[in-house]
């Protein structure tokens, strides 16, 4: 076993692999950029080595700042962790050039996984049935178009290079294929540095199925079951786990072969994931998606099925160690389910969120487990993945781990920073996830009816109460008691005092307290609403309960009557989120159309099309790409056209 490793991530995945570092009694070396500088992986490490500015190509994606970063610690070995260079065969390469283990694949093997279109031939030639596709790699747009029209509508846009989802385009509509082409390249660019497509037939109402698999250097290649991967937002995951209630023993066992093969056909060793496309209705006609050279965010929910810790074993086989067991040994007892907490905000359409966690607390207990790179103080910014933590429950069964995950997610909190918490446990209480009857768009077609349109009134009731205790008497001394919020008037009837408060997204409300009993703490606050007791979390003007959060602060009417905004109503094209400028595709004085494409904005490795809300002129462009945004800032400002209702007559 070695004795020092270099972790080259960041986040949960860092803290996740220094855990098993330590009970290995391995030296472990964090690495981080200035953004990162206090981070909770840093805290965690034996060691840690700052390798650059904020952005990643400076730090966390530069192999010459990373391999510095092992000479310079004394690393034997490198673990990559997801994400970053865990997938880049270069990176690999280079270890072994510096002398030292990569903990992951050999990089041939990377290479060949990591172009999807040699993948799929070269697993096809193994026996591994594939989706139909496009073939060849290097198609212009005009040959990808041609091969999409080939295959019919609906069909989607994958790049070859990468995963997760980045850059991939669901077309139903031919017209747009121009369109959606050239985003997905650009995606994929920005993502991978590699706009390769190809296209492949959709398959409509298709569940997701993966198969992890666990190699060692000398030919033995083993699989450790399945995932259920199906519960998915923008073809990224959010909800995973094992087994799947779709396989039956005998398809579990075919795929799970056809995986394994999958995996000898490229040379593999160590930790890996080959994904499945699945007809719902018919399990036993897969199709090989792609593999996955590394470790998954999902490993979790496999661990705890087999009791195999999936790093310690990447880390052996890293070793040179020999796999102890054979696929008889491996047997699956119990169930578990994994929700991933993102930084985005479902009130506004699940956009990147960001911010300071001024109050953490995450679930523990029995059968209960959390992976998590956050700590109260922690910096949510728009530079990185917006996955912050993964709550994975177990059970005997599969209801008991979807009740125990849904009670964990409902004592999640992290104020200060928007999360999709509760959005997960109310998926997670949906009838079609319960009795298992699972699809890749089942998400997409029910996220409004999970997302609550209005903010309960007793939250705004628990914010008028924190306002009211933060001014009532101390008792420590005289107070004015004209500043006091008690409602009394000379010779007249007690009116409780108006809070005009503002909830993002809503429009702001005069809450005025009822005669409910209330108490306030330091972190805590309850409040009785038509008979019902309410609490919540506080930190500062943050609230949360089961799992959701809402930021309530002051408005003053009359302020926002007098100065209002520089630009009103939908002339004003605003930031929806933190983020950078990445293109610019119109200057002040250009006429636009309704639903023009204007500018883009990406955080968190997505993109976020900014269109003109109606036809007109843009008489202000604020920003240039490359600017760093703010959310809410003012972008650009289109002046409608006059229409006859508002032009002024010709004399």
């Amino acid at each position: 076993m070695f004795d020092t490793v270099l972790v080259a991530n960041r986040g949960e995945i860092a803290v996740r692999v220094i855990r098993t570092l330590r009970t290995l009694g391995v030296r472990s070396v964090a690495v981080f950029s200035d953004a990162d500088a206090d981070a909770r992986h840093v805290r965690e490490a034996d060691t840690a080595v700052r390798i650059g500015p904020p952005p990643a190509t400076e730090s966390y994606l530069s192999i010459e700042r990373i391999l510095a970063a092992a000479a310079a610690s004394g690393a034997q070995a490198v673990h990559p962790g997801y994400g970053f260079l865990a997938e880049n065969a270069a990176f690999a390469q280079a270890c072994a050039d510096a002398g030292l283990a990569f903990i992951g694949p050999p990089a041939s093997a990377i290479e060949l996984m990591g172009d999807k279109i040699r993948a799929k031939e070269t697993v096809k030639a193994a026996g591994v049935p594939v989706v139909p596709g496009s073939s060849g790699s290097g198609l212009t747009d005009a040959e990808l178009a041609g091969a999409a029209r080939e295959i019919g509508a609906p069909v989607l846009l994958k790049p070859s290079a990468g995963g997760g989802g980045k850059g991939m385009r669901l077309v139903r509509d031919e017209t747009l294929l121009a369109e959606e082409i050239a985003a997905a390249r650009r995606e994929a660019r920005a993502s991978f540095g590699d706009d390769t497509l190809l296209v492949e037939r959709w398959i409509d109402r298709p569940r997701h199925i993966e198969i992890q698999v666990l190699a060692d250097g000398r030919g033995n290649v083993i699989h450790l079951g399945e995932r259920e991967c199906s519960l998915q937002r923008r073809h990224q995951k959010i909800i995973e786990e094992a087994p799947s209630v779709l396989l039956d023993e005998a398809t579990r066992a075919a795929m799970g072969e056809a995986a394994v093969q999958a995996a000898r056909s490229c040379g593999y060793a160590g930790a890996g994931t080959v994904e499945f496309i699945v007809p719902g209705k018919d399990p036993s006609s897969y199709y090989f998606m792609e593999m996955n050279t590394r470790l998954q965010v999902e490993h979790p929910v496999t661990e705890l099925v087999t009791g195999l810790d999936l790093v310690e074993w990447q880390l052996r086989v890293a070793a040179g160690e020999e796999l102890p067991f054979t696929q008889d040994d491996i047997t699956l007892a119990g169930h578990a389910v994994e929700a991933r907490l993102c930084a985005e905000d479902p009130a506004r359409g699940f956009l990147p969120s960001g911010g300071t966690v001024l109050s953490l607390r995450e679930p523990r207990g029995e059968g209960v487990r959390t992976d998590s790179g956050l700590s109260e103080g922690t910096e949510v910014g728009s530079l990185y993945d917006p996955m912050l933590s993964k709550v994975i429950a177990y059970g005997p069964d599969r209801a008991t781990a979807l009740r125990k995950l849904r009670a964990a997610l409902a004592e999640t909190v992290t104020l200060g920073v928007p999360t999709n918490a509760g959005f997960l446990r109310r998926l997670l209480a949906h009838p079609a996830v319960v009795a298992g009857d699972l699809d890749t768009g089942l998400v997409e077609r029910e996220a409004d009816s999970l997302v609550p349109q209005d903010v309960p009134a007793e939250v705004y009731e628990a914010a008028a109460a924190v306002r009211e205790a933060a001014l009532a008497p101390s008792g420590d001394g005289w107070t004015d008691p004209f500043s006091v919020p008690s409602g009394w008037r000379l010779g007249g009837t007690p009116k409780p005092v108006a809070h005009w408060l503002h909830v993002a997204g809503q429009d702001p409300v005069e809450h005025r307290l009822g005669s409910g009993v209330r108490a306030v703490t330091a972190d805590r606050v309850s409040v009785t609403v038509d008979g019902t007791r309410h609490t919540f979390h506080r930190a500062g003007d943050w609230l949360g309960r089961d799992g959701d959060a809402w930021q309530v602060r002051d408005h003053d009417p009359v302020e926002a009557s007098l100065t209002g905004a520089a630009h009103a109503g939908a002339d004003a094209l605003t930031a929806p989120m933190p983020g950078t400028v990445t293109v610019v595709k119109v200057a002040a004085g250009d006429r636009v159309s309704a639903g023009q494409s204007l500018l883009v904005v990406e955080a968190m490795k997505m993109e976020h099309v900014i269109s003109a809300p109606h036809a007109g002129t843009v008489t202000e462009l604020d920003v240039t790409p490359g600017a760093t945004v703010a959310m809410d800032q003012v972008l650009a400002v289109v002046d409608p056209d006059e229409t006859p209702d508002t032009a002024e007559e010709t004399p």
